[in-house]
């Protein structure tokens, strides 16, 4: 009998695993009034949360030059970093309702290996482990520093070599449809989670939903059966 193959959950982050809207919100207008400009609605920013920050500003600020789009993904990293500073990871990023408990379980299942692959940059990822207590949990992490921005497949396929993880063996879990189209780039099983800042509206090209995180074991054993 051969043996069970290597399987790969990665995990999007923001608006998936934490709901960090408060502190991407407060980042964003800190970095808006800094320059002088219209502060984006509440909508227009979660629209774009999940995208490299030097893709998602100029569809923030379209009418802004080079130089004040640097300024302001600039000044978006250093209040996030300000904001998260003030207060824990529990506090600023607290998990969705059963997500580390989920974590936790997959964690222990010998032939499951868990990733993420997020907007964020390596000093955010970092500091959002560090308040989690998640050191130990993810083999592989993607994030935006060294990667064209979602959709594009890079973080994904970096992914998969880095685990030797074969795509039919791994899926994508996000919650937005950059996520979901960059899994359907990548040739990997996308799994939308309704709970997060698209909704299930915009994430047609998901193979499959959950409205929980509990329903994510058993889902995945039904994906890996067939």
């Amino acid at each position: 009998m051969s043996a069970t193959p290597l399987r790969l959950v990665i995990f999007d982050v923001d608006g998936t695993l934490v709901d960090s809207q408060a502190d991407i919100l407060g980042a964003m207008r800190l970095a808006f009034e800094g320059e002088g400009l219209p502060v984006p609605t509440r909508s227009a920013t979660l629209g774009v949360v999940g995208l490299s920050l030097d893709v998602l500003m100029p569809q923030l600020a379209p009418q802004s030059d080079a130089a004040t789009l640097a300024r302001l993904v600039q000044g978006y990293k250093d209040a996030y970093m300000t904001l998260r500073a003030d207060k824990s990871s529990g506090v600023s990023s607290p998990f969705y309702p059963g997500a580390r408990a989920v974590l936790d379980a997959l964690h222990a299942q010998p032939d499951t290996l868990l990733g993420v692959a997020t907007g964020k940059s390596r000093r955010g990822l970092d500091k959002l482990i560090e308040g989690h207590g998640l050191e130990d949990m993810f083999v592989t992490q993607q994030v935006a520093d060294f990667h064209p921005s979602k959709p594009h497949p890079s973080m994904l396929m970096q992914a998969l070599s880095d685990t030797g993880v074969a795509q039919a063996d791994a899926v994508m879990v996000g919650d937005t449809s950059f996520d979901m189209d960059m899994a359907q780039a990548a040739g990997v099983t996308g799994i939308g989670v309704s709970w997060g800042y698209h909704g299930r509206v915009r994430l047609d090209a998901a193979h499959y939903m959950i409205d929980a995180f509990d329903a994510l074991p058993p889902l995945l054993q039904t994906i890996w059966k067939g």
